[in-house]
């Protein structure tokens, strides 16, 4: 019986949570997706990239490239910086991974130009090496890396 009258004021609370805008806990958890507006790291040393961490302004997903919309290492997306927008690849995320997978403490992307060059001249932080497998222009990023994961 108490079973009972502990899961009742459990859903209870979580129903009277939903409805008051001052509720004292979190009913979602957190989402460590790449969705839309998702805050990205420029991990490269292009000069867009270290202007927008020296004012503060990461990177913020506009829209990714597949099917499903939520994006992983090695998507291609598109991010507003410094009131620009540009393409990058993303080279690290925060969701839980598969086996053999690395997962990062930050999400992290790398700039490309619209012909499919780097902006930057180099990478750093550590790069899966899963991305020598997956399809992409990844050939030139691979080559800018110095670490791999």
């Amino acid at each position: 019986m108490t079973q009972f009258v502990q899961s009742v004021g459990r859903l209870l609370a979580t129903q009277v949570c939903r409805q008051s805008p001052q509720c004292p806990f979190s009913t979602t958890s957190c989402l460590h997706e790449i969705r839309k507006l998702a805050r990205m790291r420029v991990v490269d040393n292009s000069g867009l990239g270290r202007a927008a961490v020296a004012a503060g302004k990461p990177a913020r997903v506009l829209h990714v490239y597949n099917k499903k919309g939520v994006g992983t290492i090695g998507d291609k997306v598109l991010v507003a910086i410094k009131g620009q927008k540009k393409r990058a690849y993303i080279v690290g995320v925060k969701q839980k991974q598969a086996a053999n997978v690395p997962r990062f403490d930050s999400n992290n992307i790398v700039l490309i130009e619209d012909n499919g060059m780097p902006t930057g001249t180099r990478i750093t932080v550590p790069v899966p090496s899963l991305l020598r497998e997956k399809k992409g222009d990844f050939i030139k990023i691979l080559s800018l890396a110095t670490k791999f994961v």
